[in-house]
């Protein structure tokens, strides 16, 4: 490119030579230089592209650059240049978020090691989104040309599906989805590579995916574009969504792990910290290191070793961790990594050295998963410890106390661990049990048929297959003394030589999982994780990939807010229509009770509605009432209608909560053939007074009684008028077959002369107000359903309820 700015020069010297003078010369060359020059001087500065000073910090240039990033990223900004802005931003974060090449670019102008930003053979748009001598070797759909990825971690459905997912819940995997024509493939590919050499060789899984060959697994994964990146673990596929730089990925990989993974140790939580071995059944780690942070290789190993030991970290820059450092000789110059059992004293295991490898730790952890005397809490540490029998040399045998965790076991508990601490053989494994959360396997191992606890013993066992089948051979009642001891070591000695006396065999039931209520903990933290991740995708995400989500939420919203809207204009047309028909109908609580269509709603307001039933309303107040609903009838007359209904209403007033309650009046006066034809099926409760003979040839008067209609199951039940007050003479009869209360003492009109006395009428009405007395605890009973009811073959038809014309 110099060599063609030379020649430029030249031809232009030449042609001033020819045509112009040699000032004018010496101008045009000066020009060029400079030009030359200039284009020669650094295209951008990442502070002023970042908006931050020289003396910025670290944490201002990352929030200053996640603002850019989020506004310039190509897939939410539109403008033609959002992607040549995207990637000088991610450039100049990569250059000033590197102390090393801060300090470069500060001193020497450079973007990086070799030359000034800028100042590439490709121009600015290839110098920082990873764009290098790579793009000349693009590999145009050649399979036999793929980077070292496709080769080595190329991923296919079935091997995701049984593999990976499996695995996932000891590891994370970290993968890119990629294929032949991806030209952006080829910007992220060095640091790809560097990226998976540094993971792999911390145990993090590596996996490529060519939606080329792989379209049914790339949608499995819910991957739609290339290139991308992706994380697995725990079976939940988690997305990247920053600039490919390699301390954005790293840090990807730590975030999929989970946050509760290693605790922080100091002088004031160690005891706490180790004593919780006896409660969580678990050895406890403790790495003792220099940095400030947590090692990424630390975490990864508690994430793998999560299900057998509990990880603790102790940062020796803390001065609160120099008496734990003191406590156990801990060497400043090297990682340092203990592993407390029982004893939380003394380590039962030390590793130290100044690089640890992943080999080294995963060897460390191996040999240190289990308690010295664990506890079986479920089926899967039984296994472990006490494996199926597959050959004559690989028997294992598995030394079980059984016992009880109250205070006074706690002797005998420490004298077996004491015992196990001894042991030096490798085929023999120490363990114990609680009869009261194992009594199933405890019974059998006992042979107690009773299932009664009993006092704590010793049994020695031999599994031979995975569906249960063991020999054992009950050893000694354990306390803890030196006899019981001395038994047990003598069986150890006879077993080693004669395996032959375990002589008992049984089928050993599968134990129940002491942990299980932990899943729900374990529920909610995963529902977390999961709104923290719908939460990322949402903010994240493209608008078009968006669409069938938003519209799920805008058609749910639509429905919820539209369903509100058309209530709350229906409540309000109801209140409309209740006021006016309210100073028709009669009053309820104040006098009145409206004669508006049958409530379905707890009631708003003081007064009951009460329709009148007639040949409009009664197809659909009866007839044709919805099943599981009934209608409560008041019969009544001209002459006591407004006594009626306002006592009535008092007395249902507090039912009317109920949405399966309807009430309705009867006028006797128009409707008294209907009323005789629905009694009829009714004679055995209508027996009222037959002894009386002057009453058998008198009109029935059935003002003030009460019916309860189920129209769907057709019966009714019945509530006859209650007289107290000053009428002395009357009975209390309900529905229940008293004789009395069906007849009103009160003489009918036509007994009575035309006009009666102020005194005659008031005793008169006060003995109608009276007759509904006992209303109310008649409907207590009838939605008890404790009331007889009396079913009819069919409703009596619409001619008996027409008035009479």
């Amino acid at each position: 490119m110099n060599g063609d700015r030379s020649s430029d020069v030249l031809k232009v010297t030449v042609m001033a030579r020819s045509k112009l003078s040699l000032p004018l010369a010496i101008v045009v060359v000066l020009h060029v230089l400079l030009a030359g020059h200039v284009y020669a001087e650094p295209e951008m500065d990442p502070y002023k592209i970042l908006g931050v000073t020289k003396r910025a910090s670290q944490a201002e240039i990352k929030k200053f650059y996640k603002r850019l990033a989020k506004e310039w990223h190509p897939d939410k900004n539109k403008d033609p240049g959002a992607e040549d802005m995207f990637i000088k931003i991610t450039k100049s974060y990569e250059i000033l978020s590197n102390e090393e090449k801060r300090a470069n670019y500060d001193r020497y102008g450079q973007m990086d090691d070799t030359q000034p930003y800028g100042n590439t053979h490709y121009g600015h748009r290839h110098d920082s989104f990873y764009f290098d001598e790579s793009f000349f070797n693009f590999p145009f759909n050649s399979k036999n040309h793929r980077d070292f990825a496709d080769s080595k971690y190329t991923l296919h459905f079935n091997q995701y599906v049984n593999d990976v997912v499996p695995d996932s819940y000891k590891r994370p995997y970290l993968i890119k989805i990629t294929s032949d024509w991806c030209f952006s493939c080829i910007h992220i590919e060095p640091v790809w590579k560097e990226v998976v050499q540094e993971m792999e060789s911390l145990g993090v899984g590596v996996g490529v995916v060519d939606v080329g060959y792989e379209r049914r697994l790339a949608n499995h994964l819910g991957a739609h574009r290339t290139p991308s990146i992706l994380g697995v673990i725990n079976g939940k596929v988690t997305f990247f969504h920053y600039a490919v730089a390699k301390e954005h990925l790293r840090q990807f990989v730590e975030d999929l792990l989970p946050q509760r993974l290693v605790e922080r140790v100091t002088d004031k939580n160690d005891l706490q910290f180790l004593n919780s071995w006896h409660e969580l059944n678990k050895p406890h780690v403790l790495l003792f290191d220099q940095v400030p942070a947590v090692p990424l290789l630390y975490k990864l190993a508690a994430f793998a070793y999560k299900d057998y030991l509990q990880f603790g970290y102790v940062d020796q820059g803390l001065s609160e961790t120099a008496n734990l450092q003191k406590q156990f000789n801990i060497n400043t110059y090297a990682p340092t990594m203990l592993v407390f059992k029982e004893n939380i004293d003394k380590p039962a295991d030390i590793i130290q050295a100044k690089g640890m490898k992943k080999q080294i730790i995963d060897e460390f952890m191996s040999n240190n998963k289990f308690l010295l005397a664990p506890r079986l809490v479920n089926q899967k540490l039984f296994d472990e410890l006490c494996p199926v029998k597959q050959f004559h040399r690989r028997r294992k045998y598995c030394v079980l106390l059984i016992t009880g965790d109250e205070e006074i076991f706690s002797f005998g508990n420490q004298a077996f661990l004491s015992f196990a601490s001894t042991n030096t053989r490798e085929v023999v494994r120490f363990a114990y049990v609680y009869q009261r959360l194992q009594q199933p396997l405890c019974d059998i191992l006992t042979q107690n048929k009773d299932s009664v606890q009993s006092q704590p013993q010793v049994v020695i066992l031999e599994r031979r297959n995975a569906a249960g089948k063991a020999f054992f051979k009950p050893v000694t009642a354990w306390n803890g003394s030196e006899e019981d001891k001395q038994c047990l070591q003598e069986e150890l000695q006879r077993l080693q030589k004669d395996p032959s006396i375990l002589i008992h065999d049984a089928m050993l039931p599968e134990l129940n999982n002491e942990f299980a209520s932990m899943f729900i903990i374990r529920w909610i933290y995963a529902s977390y994780d999961y709104l923290s991740e719908v939460i990322d995708d949402i903010l994240h995400n493209n608008w078009r990939e968006m669409m069938p989500l938003l519209s799920l939420i805008f058609s749910a919203l639509f429905i919820l807010f539209g369903t509100v809207v058309i209530q709350a204009f229906s409540d309000s047309s109801d209140d409309k229509q209740t006021k006016p028909k309210a100073k028709d109908g009669t009053k309820a609580e104040n006098g009145s009770s409206g004669s508006s269509s049958t409530s379905s709603r707890p009631p708003k307001k003081n007064f009951v509605e009460v329709t009148e039933l007639t040949d409009i309303t009664y197809m659909s107040n009866l007839v044709k009432l919805r099943p599981g609903h009934m209608n409560i009838v008041l019969v009544l007359t001209d002459a006591s209608k407004n006594i009626l209904l306002s006592k009535f209403a008092k007395e249902v007033y507090s039912f009317t909560g109920s949405l399966t309650l309807h009430f309705s009046f009867l006028n006797l006066d128009k409707h008294s053939e209907w009323m005789n034809t629905l009694l009829e099926y009714t004679q055995d409760a209508m027996q009222i007074d037959a002894d009386d003979d002057e009453g058998a040839n008198r009109k029935m008067d059935y003002t003030g009684y009460v019916l309860a209609l189920n129209g769907h199951k057709k019966y009714l039940c019945l509530f006859k008028p209650v007289y107290t007050g000053e009428d002395l003479d009357s009975k209390s009869s309900e529905d229940e077959g008293a004789a009395s209360g069906g007849r009103s003492r009160s003489r009918s009109r036509d007994d009575h002369p035309p006009r009666k006395s102020n005194r005659a009428r008031s005793i008169s009405t006060l003995q109608i107000h009276h007759k509904l007395d006992r209303l109310g605890l008649w409907m207590e009973r009838l939605m008890e359903g404790t009331l007889p009811r009396y079913y009819i073959p069919a409703w009596p038809g619409l001619d008996k309820i027409t008035p009479n014309k």
